[in-house]
């Protein structure tokens, strides 16, 4: 009886977001913030309801866009650009990115817990600082 061998196997890396390890194909994605993922939706289905001949929006697009409503966390674009901007500056890798922006954890240590790679590479205070003033953006948006 011989053993299988998988071609794939030998090559892939196991995907880890902890220790920030993902596949070849996401190498040179982008990552989006949920308020930026609702805006283009809004932005779409506002396209919709303006053409001519407006089209139904499929069952899923419309959850998809009352979960980015749901889930969003910043309800304008500078507030929006604003937060990447400040987490662009820190060295993030951009999972850790759109994980913070998209969690808005409270604290360093919630944080950590929720994004595992965050975990020895800031310090406490760092960390926090950054997030106080995610909230303080969000405190002051319109």
């Amino acid at each position: 009886m011989s053993a299988s061998v998988n071609p794939l196997q030998s090559e892939d890396i196991e995907e880890d977001s902890a220790s920030l390890q993902f596949p070849k194909e996401f190498e040179n994605a982008e990552t989006l913030l949920i308020s930026e993922v609702y805006m283009l939706l809004e932005h779409r289905k506002s396209q919709n309801e303006s053409a001519e001949e407006e089209q139904e929006l499929s069952e899923v697009f419309m959850k998809t866009l009352n979960y980015t409503e749901r889930f969003s966390k910043f309800k304008n674009r500078e507030t929006i650009a604003a937060t990447r901007s400040l987490l662009q500056q820190k060295k993030l890798h951009k999972f850790e990115l759109a994980s913070i922006a998209n969690l808005c954890p409270e604290n360093a240590d919630e944080a950590k817990a929720l994004i595992p790679s965050l975990d020895g590479r800031f310090e406490d205070e760092e960390l926090q600082q950054v997030l106080d003033d995610i909230q303080t953006k969000r405190s002051f948006q319109y």
